[in-house]
């Protein structure tokens, strides 16, 4: 089993970290979080999870534990996957997580492109206990904007498929687009967009 890899940064996109470890390149599926801490850095720790079958071998990469302990719970629900569960990773940081998770917040958890109404309650219902028990710090009490959810989720999912149609990856685009969505609650579908370019 890989614990973590540690080496040369090689190449960074929002959604692949390539890092090369005496001369192998390993690339590793990383989430928006990660992508954010290791931009800027030459050597980089990235602590891994394998997801081996038959036909293929993926790694994950995370920048954190706290962050890979998510995501191996996340997996364990059923109906999430390895790139469903990055893609809640990149929409939240770990500690934001765990709040919306322990305060039965469905609806934010809703927020993430392709998760269900029944897939977020069934993640909060089987990892509610599971999260408390891995301690992670909970995000600040200061910041209530994750418990009063105020997205247009038609112009959410309309801005998101049409950047996605443009070519920008899923993860960063869900992340910026909700990001707008919570400072301007009344933008239209094309003032999203045109602030999404700015961002991304």
């Amino acid at each position: 089993m890989i614990d973590y890899v540690r080496g040369i940064l090689d190449e960074l996109t929002p959604t692949v970290a390539t890092v090369e470890c005496h001369g192998v390149g390993y690339a590793l599926n990383i989430s928006l979080n990660t992508y954010t801490a290791l931009q800027g850095k030459g050597e980089v720790r990235l602590y891994v999870y394998e997801n081996i079958r038959e036909d293929a071998w993926t790694l994950f990469g995370f920048a954190t534990k706290d962050e890979r302990q998510l995501f191996m719970q996340l997996i364990s629900v059923s109906g999430i996957g390895g790139n469903t569960a990055r893609t809640i990773l990149s929409a939240f940081s770990p500690a934001e997580l765990c709040d919306i998770i322990l305060n039965g917040n469905d609806k934010v958890l809703k927020t993430v492109k392709g998760l269900g109404a029944k897939t977020a309650q069934r993640i909060i219902v089987e990892l509610k206990d599971k999260v408390a028990a891995l301690g992670i710090t909970p995000a600040a009490a200061a910041d209530t904007e994750l418990a009063q959810p105020a997205l247009n989720q038609q112009v959410h999912d309309d801005a998101v498929e049409a950047l996605r149609a443009l070519g920008y990856p899923p993860a960063p685009v869900a992340k910026v687009v909700r990001a707008i969505l919570k400072d301007d609650p009344e933008a239209s579908v094309e003032r999203v967009i045109k602030m999404a370019f700015k961002m991304l």
